[in-house]
């Protein structure tokens, strides 16, 4: 490790005058009593003693502060990922002063960052924990009375082999949707990209979610007519997933009689804007910023007894940001919500 000393002889300057004054004083006294005083004598003195003086303060001072320094750099090379422990050593005290500051400051970010991924990864496994827990006690209970008897009972046992059934179901879509959210976070997951119509696409949702949204009273539809088809360059299935777990969430939390609409607009020369609006309940403000955290629920209770894995918003965003768009979001409580994302537009089908 280089070593390298900035050197301040304020010290040992102030200290050589000192012992220099003390010395030659002394040397007055004695020469006055026995009356040899000799001046030129005790000047050469006076300039010996300051120089002898400065030279081992200043080297023993050096010495003394450098080993106690290098101790703090050896300390802190044991720590590993620190810049700290590879930079020379140094002995002015303001420098290292700035230096351990810097690098207790440095720690500190560290520290916190990792507190905040140990709360998150407590959060994420008392959801992942609560989320497989409910179906998975649901047809344990179902099984468990089929057991006890109950399927001797023809009707009973189709009834509750249903709902277990449904149970394992919610369990599939729960694991595909953690396992799918895995591979958008690592970059594991390959885009198909193809050119196709957007409008098209949204029918389709349309039309698979029609009993859905007619069950809810809720009435999905475009905001104006799209005579001619609008090309984007994504991966088809992924964008309809987007869309699908957009409009699944606005059918839910939507007001009766109310309606979901999608709209797609030109935003710059090749791109354009999907917009998925709605007239339900609405997401108070300070929920905004994290709707899109993994198990995140804005409304506890009602969200459980609606279904779902609590992964869908988050996969939504990580689809748009694997595809290098962004995803917008705006809502007032009681009035709606509007979620809104960017695509790449093309001039036609062909790829």
């Amino acid at each position: 490790m280089a070593i390298k000393l900035r050197k301040s002889y304020k010290f040992a300057l102030r200290s050589s005058f000192l012992i220099t004054i003390i010395l030659t004083g002394t040397l007055l006294m004695v020469l006055f009593f026995k009356e040899q005083l000799d001046f030129l004598f005790i000047l050469v003195f006076s300039l010996f003693c300051l120089l002898i003086s400065f030279a081992v303060i200043q080297i023993r001072v050096e010495r003394f502060i450098y080993r106690r320094v290098k101790k703090i750099y050896d300390d802190v090379s044991l720590l590993e990922s620190t810049t700290f422990s590879s930079k020379p050593i140094t002995t002015d005290m303001k420098t290292l002063t700035q230096e351990i500051e810097k690098f207790a400051e440095d720690k500190k970010i560290e520290i916190d960052t990792l507190k905040i991924r140990e709360e998150y990864r407590k959060d994420f496994l008392g959801n992942v924990s609560h989320e497989l827990k409910t179906p998975l006690f649901t047809v344990q209970g179902y099984i468990l009375t089929l057991l006890d008897g109950a399927m001797n009972d023809k009707k009973i046992r189709e009834k509750y082999l249903t709902r277990a059934n449904k149970g394992v179901e919610r369990l599939i879509y729960i694991v595909r949707d953690l396992d799918l959210i895995t591979k958008l976070e690592v970059g594991g997951l390959k885009l198909d990209r193809s050119n196709f119509d957007i409008i098209e696409l949204v029918q389709n949702v349309f039309d698979l979610l029609e009993m859905k949204a007619t069950e809810n009273d809720i009435t999905l539809t475009f905001d104006m007519e799209y005579p001619n088809p609008i090309y984007v360059n994504a991966d088809r299935e992924k964008i309809q997933q987007v869309i699908s777990n957009l409009l699944v969430n606005s059918i839910k939390y939507g007001h009766p009689k109310g309606t979901t609409e999608v709209s797609v607009e030109d935003l710059i020369k090749n791109k354009v804007i999907v917009r998925v609006t709605d007239n339900g309940e609405g997401i108070p403000k300070q929920h905004i910023s994290r709707l899109f955290e993994r198990f995140y629920r804005v409304d506890q209770s009602g969200s459980r007894t609606q279904g779902g894995s609590g992964l869908g918003l988050s996969i939504v965003k990580h689809i748009i940001e694997a595809h290098d768009e962004k995803i917008y979001v705006e809502s007032e409580e009681d009035v709606g919500s509007e979620f809104s994302f960017t695509l790449e537009k093309t001039a036609n089908k062909l790829e």
